[in-house]
């Protein structure tokens, strides 16, 4: 799950908007120059995956070069979305402590994030020419196309991020601002350019000064997170080490090309469709008719929704967008608080990161080997024993409701309401046929998906209005780009941490604790609920899982087993005030203020935490059903 806060700037109107009109009318063409091509390219991958699909299990005559060129087209997906996302502002970001600073000193932090972005393209602009230009002599194997064509991606979106970020700053119209914010980088750059001979005695405690002193200085400020890890990846590798910084670039266009990371966007497609074909709303409303009339009834759903829903985006926040639409209107009449809403809608979004194909499960297995079939399979109980948790204190705090006014609903209008919802419910059951019987890869088993749903929604429920399909694309485009990006500057990072020999370490020191794998546990469940908190969840997993699983298959702990552990533990800060930008992210949707919230959700985390205890404890709940033969 991502919060995507905008980089607003200040001075945009009024005056000075007149006096840059040219600056929008700049923008806008820009802007439409690359919206249309990412629209394109995500609809290209659909039919060239699907494609595959097809041929080979149709037509049993596999498409050799389909992979090859679905790679080839992802990085250009990638970095043409981080480039919209750049321009409308999406790029994640923590807003905490922004948000909370006055309204002299937010202005100053949102300068200071755009030109501390600005300056990380610029550094490593030169570097992802000179990569592309040494990849132009390899070949592709199936196609024969220079590998300069997907390798091109990487300063392409560049470019337009430079110059977005230049139009940014230009609208500002505050030059002794931005001179400042300016100023400040020049600073801390020079500070550390004159501490550079001493960085080479201290060993790994550079570690702490560019990974958690520089990544804590860009993310408290409000510097989007793909370049907090970025520049700081930059600097330590420039000041700190011998290695070439052409080494980042390597490491970014690696971690963004990998194949299996094309089901992020495809996903993230798939949940947006469903909710314009209707699917979303008729699943829910069938859940409403069956529970509606009980104590609590309707925030069952709202668990089972998330559950259900969750299996079939993969997007945390498309599946929060699809359910509270439609349940807290409801909800809110029956008189249920804010607050509540807010803070079950958060509890869900955590309990739900293992239910598959979330996108959580997709990056973990991308970064660390994991069976991505066995993340899906292992994924459903834990998050099932986090829902029951959920339940138990949803009983408690509705059982003196009183639900006199509610009528019960018939059961011929539940059959209905079950007949209508039916093909939208079975969505999710197709996709994971798909993945087990051998259909389609996790990859390809999106646009199974995808395709299901654009049949269902024209002829089933009548309900697929193309003008809204540019938009989704488009929405599909700047979520992806924004993921993908704190993923490949993420491995940069990761990289840089495992050459300074601090897995090493890190190992070492996790193989001394007392207590074995049970300390191992309690160590990591703590570790990824802070780090969940501030860093967010794919960016956590990236950075740590290439460290820690290791560690935990050296201890004899299932992969799978930690793998579940781990992303609920992430989950749980992700979604915990006041840190978890997923809680901010869920206020955003329901529309109801931050502080309502906090006080009730404090009940449900504690309900989920014990869950999660549970299945550290029993590693049947996520092992249970793998295929261990």
């Amino acid at each position: 799950m991502a919060s995507h806060a905008s980089v607003q700037t200040p001075g945009a109107a009024g005056a000075a908007g007149m006096r840059h009109a040219w600056i929008r009318r700049l923008d806008s063409f820009l802007g439409h120059l690359i919206e249309v091509p990412v629209a394109i390219l995500v609809i290209a991958e659909v039919a060239i995956l699907f494609s595959g699909i097809f041929a080979r299990y149709v037509l049993n005559t596999p498409l050799v070069w389909s992979d090859e060129l679905a790679s080839l087209l992802f990085l250009w997906l990638a970095m043409l979305g981080a480039a919209v996302a750049f321009r409308r502002g999406e790029h994640m970001r923590m807003t905490a402590f922004v948000n909370r600073a006055s309204p002299g000193a937010q202005a100053f932090l949102q300068v200071f994030a755009i030109s501390v972005s600005l300056v990380f393209v610029l550094l490593i602009l030169v570097p992802s020419f000179d990569a592309t230009i040494q990849q132009k002599v390899i070949s592709t194997p199936a196609m024969g196309i220079s590998l300069a064509w997907r390798t091109a991606a990487l300063p392409t979106g560049l470019c337009f991020m430079t110059v977005f970020a230049f139009l940014r700053l230009i609208e500002v119209s505050n030059w002794r601002l931005v001179a400042k914010t300016l100023l400040l980088i020049v600073a801390i750059g020079l500070a550390l350019y004159a501490m550079s001979p001493w960085f080479e005695d201290l060993g790994n405690y550079n570690l702490l000064i560019f990974f958690v002193g520089l990544v804590a200085l860009g993310v408290f400020a409000g510097v989007p997170i793909a370049f907090s890890f970025g520049i700081a990846t930059f600097a330590y590798l420039s000041l700190a080490t011998y290695v070439p910084v052409t080494v980042l670039v390597g490491r970014m266009n690696e971690g963004m090309s990998h194949l299996i990371l094309l089901a992020v966007p495809l996903f993230v497609f798939l949940g947006l469709l469903i909710d314009m074909t209707s699917m979303a709303h008729k699943m829910v409303s069938f859940l409403a008719s069956l529970l509606g009339h009980v104590r609590g009834g309707l925030s069952y759903v709202l668990v089972g929704a998330m559950y259900l829903v969750s299996g079939i985006s993969g997007a945390k926040a498309a599946d929060m967008a699809a359910i509270a639409p439609v349940l807290f209107p409801e909800m809110k009449r029956r008189g249920t608080d804010e607050g509540e809403l807010i803070a079950l809608l958060s509890a869900t979004g955590a309990q739900t990161e293992t239910v598959p194909p979330s996108l959580v499960l997709i990056t973990i297995g991308s970064v660390t080997s994991v069976s991505i079939t066995s993340l899906f399979i292992g994924g459903l109980v834990p998050s099932a024993v986090l829902g029951i948790m959920l339940c138990i204190v949803v009983w408690y705090r509705n059982r003196k409701v009183d639900l006199g006014h509610v009528e019960k609903q018939r059961g011929s209008q539940i059959f209905k309401s079950f007949v209508i919802a039916f093909p939208a419910l079975t969505l999710p059951f197709v996709i994971r046929a798909a993945v087990v019987e051998g259909v389609a890869t996790a990859t390809e088993v999106s646009t199974i998906g995808i395709v299901y749903s654009c049949i269902i929604g024209i002829f089933v429920y009548r309900c697929f209005d193309v003008r809204k399909l540019y938009p989704i694309l488009i929405d599909t485009a700047i979520l992806s780009g924004a993921i993908l990006l704190i993923i490949g500057t993420a491995t940069g990072m990761a990289w840089a941490l495992t050459q300074s020999g601090f897995s090493g370490d890190l190992a070492d020191y996790m193989a001394t604790l007392p207590g074995g794998a049970f300390t191992f546990f309690c160590v990591s469940i703590v570790t990824f609920i802070v780090l969940g908190s501030v860093l967010e969840g794919i960016p956590a997993i990236v950075l740590l899982g290439p460290l820690l699983f290791p560690i935990a298959e050296e201890l004899g702990i299932n992969d799978v087993h930690y793998a579940m552990v781990s992303i609920l533990a992430m989950g749980i800060g992700l979604f915990a005030p006041p840190f978890g930008v997923g809680y901010y992210a869920a206020c955003a949707i329901g529309r109801v203020a931050p502080d309502k919230g906090i006080k009730p959700i404090i009940g449900y985390l504690c309900s989920i935490f014990v869950g999660l205890l549970l299945v550290a404890a029993i590693p049947w709940l996520s092992t249970g059903f793998l295929d261990t033969k």
